[in-house]
């Protein structure tokens, strides 16, 4: 059986393993996946449009 704080002591954990690998990661800009996303979509509708999908 699980013990009743034991939520707590994971959450903690991941907690502390997320603040750490944040000043590792790469930083992506909010405007490049923005960007990204409107052109992935561009590029989705012209294949359904060319090959109808």
């Amino acid at each position: 059986m699980a013990k009743k704080n034991e939520g707590f002591h994971s959450a903690a954990g991941l907690i502390r393993y997320f603040d750490a690998e944040d000043e590792k990661s790469p930083k992506i800009p909010a405007i490049a996946v923005v960007i990204t996303s409107i052109v992935l979509a561009i590029i989705v509708e012209f294949a359904h449009a060319y090959w109808g999908f």
